[in-house]
């Protein structure tokens, strides 16, 4: 190769693109435009490349989603583990539910089946916690993917709820909506929630995720290592 050529790359070529740049030029239009609407050819127009080369790098939108969100994983840093077995569920559960929370798409990304076969070693560790912890408490393997699916859905489900309240939200039209849903309310046939009135708003906008995560951990341990064979 010339010195020209070695310069200034192959003369007739496209410039070679790096997984980086694809990342983060995808990256860029989830944050513009949201995950939905992020397809091979515009990720392709975003960068100057053609959709055939694109998928060079990547096979489809999902192929891709993944790759963000492990690459997303590899960046976050583990935290420090408490002895008990019990604390570390919750810890481990907390620092899943915290970095979705900071990118609630990638939690809709992961509600699809077989999504644990996708992770990378980064956020697998966090599952391997969780699973580990419940056996050491006593859970038989099999149980110990029971609570970890439990756990799961229940802290996909608190993003996803609080993602998509949050993206619907107007300040000027929410009040409204509260005192037409509360002035609508028959204290004959609803008398709890009427006598709430409107303490409901207030409450049911209250993050008490950590408070019912680890009430929900020591429920689902008690009731599996409850039943759990008593030969351990």
């Amino acid at each position: 190769m010339s010195q020209l050529n070695a310069q200034h790359g192959r003369v007739g070529r496209p410039p070679v693109t790096s997984r980086t740049q694809i990342l983060t030029a995808a990256r860029r239009l989830i944050d513009r435009d949201g995950w939905e609407k992020l397809t091979i050819r515009r990720l392709a127009a975003e960068i100057g490349i053609g959709a055939t080369t694109m998928y060079h790098h990547v096979r489809d939108k999902e192929d891709l989603l993944f790759l963000l969100i492990r690459e997303y994983a590899d960046q976050i840093p583990h935290p420090q583990m408490p002895d008990e077995p019990r604390d570390r569920i919750v810890a481990a559960t907390a620092a899943i539910h915290d970095a979705l929370a900071a990118w609630p798409w990638a939690a809709e990304v992961l509600t699809t089946d077989g999504f644990i076969a996708r992770l990378g070693d980064s956020a697998l560790w966090l599952v391997e916690t969780i699973v580990a912890g419940a056996v050491d408490h006593g859970c038989t393997p099999q149980q110990a993917v029971r609570v970890f699916r439990s756990i799961w859905y229940y802290t996909v489900g608190e993003i996803l709820v609080r993602a998509h309240s949050a993206r619907g939200r107007d300040d000027d039209e929410q009040p409204a909506y509260l005192e037409a849903f509360i002035a609508g309310l028959d204290a004959s046939r609803l008398p709890s929630l009427a006598a709430l009135g409107e303490e409901w708003g207030t409450l049911a906008s209250q993050d008490t995720y950590r408070q019912g995560l680890a009430a929900f951990v020591d429920g689902l341990l008690a009731q599996a290592t409850s039943a759990a064979p008593k030969h351990r």
